[in-house]
């Protein structure tokens, strides 16, 4: 008899897992039960988990008070439905919870895909509730659906960074210098950088001495230095922190480094999210975190619904080409694989080089 499996994470407490099974759920009518397929994990699901409460991410896949599920990216194909516009073994891409199985009502459906209109849902953030329908996908995008749910997540918020530096003239900077330069985002973002208009006269990554040459090799940042050598940066160049790694010892160097001529300070991700961060305030401009879904918001009012998205999703693809095999994707089956491999994500214990991408169903 199949039955729902679910990876919970303690709320209060992120290192802390267990599995869970429990019987398929029965449908109502206009629901849907979808089986997960292939997902990817990244350190952007240990920041979901980490902001869950702060940001909502515990609230797309409701559990308890004190345990959640943790949001993913990836396919899933429809094995029964009660919805006619979405019929058994429609395929989709989207926001999944790290489990086997998952119930959505659909809403808004057509040949491209639907959101799901579940009444829980309806005050998060549009962008998280889209789901994809992928039977028709171009060549180009089915040849890399691993890559999509892999990449096309943290390069689309890398993508959203760099738009929202140029929507603000770079808030003065002429150099960004991002943290965790090694993370799939961090170097996105450099890349990305490059690409919009203004540009900045520098980009330059801090990263861990163990990934210093990895970090060079991909040739997306002018200047590649360790987190301890933040003092050999010129402090007079007016300058832009995106932080990634949320470790607060190195947030502290930047802002004290530059002071005044640190001109903005964005925290996106939390690969270091285990340091303590500091509660006073810091010289230079203050630390505030980056919500993608507000600049989404302000360009789709801006632009028209989907522009910026449209944008991004092309951006990604020549991205991803543009690396070719510089990443080693690893595929791993099965409830116990899922709950080892997250815990060598949230315990910073995944090389950079590798994507991991998970599946519950054993021997698939």
């Amino acid at each position: 008899m199949a039955m729902l499996t679910r990876l919970l994470v303690k709320r209060g407490a992120i290192t802390e897992t267990r599995l869970v099974e429990r019987p398929l759920p029965a449908l109502a009518d206009g629901e849907i039960l979808a089986q997960v397929g292939d997902f990817a994990l990244t350190a952007n699901n240990i920041s979901y988990a980490l902001t869950g409460d702060s940001l909502g991410y515990w609230q797309f896949f409701p559990e308890d008070a004190e345990w959640g599920v943790v949001p993913v990216w990836g396919h899933a194909e429809v094995i029964e439905s009660r919805c006619a516009e979405v019929p058994v073994g429609t395929r989709f891409w989207g926001y999944l919870p790290m489990a086997s199985h998952l119930v959505l009502t659909p809403g808004r459906a057509n040949e491209r895909g639907f959101i799901d209109a579940v009444a829980h849902r309806a005050a998060l953030p549009a962008v998280y509730n889209q789901y994809t329908r992928t039977e028709q996908d171009p060549p180009a995008l089915a040849a890399m659906a691993n890559a999509r749910s892999l990449l096309f997540p943290l390069f689309t918020t890398s993508y959203l960074i760099a738009d929202y530096f140029a929507d603000n003239a770079l808030f003065g900077a002429e150099q960004i210098v991002i943290g965790s330069a090694s993370s799939k985002t961090g170097f996105a973002t450099a890349h990305f950088l490059k690409t919009v208009s203004p540009t900045p006269r520098t980009v330059i990554g801090l990263t861990s001495p163990g990934n210093l040459a990895f970090t060079e090799g991909l040739g997306l940042f002018d200047r590649v230095i360790a987190y301890d050598a933040v003092a050999s940066l010129d402090p007079a160049v007016p300058s832009g922190y995106v932080d990634m790694s949320g470790d607060g010892a190195v947030l502290r160097a930047v802002h004290e480094h530059f002071t005044d001529n640190l001109k903005v300070s964005v925290g996106v991700g939390a690969t270091h999210w285990d340091a303590p961060r500091p509660q006073e305030a810091l010289p230079g401009a203050q630390p505030a975190f980056f919500f993608a879904p507000a600049q989404i918001a302000k360009r789709d009012a801006e632009w028209g619904a989907g522009v910026l998205m449209g944008k991004a999703n092309l951006a990604n693809i020549a991205f991803v080409r543009a690396l070719g095999d510089g990443l080693r994707i690893t595929e791993h089956r099965g409830p116990a694989a899922v709950a080892a491999r997250y815990d060598d994500m949230v315990f910073n214990r995944t090389p950079p080089t590798e994507g991991l991408i998970l599946n519950f169903a054993s021997g698939v």
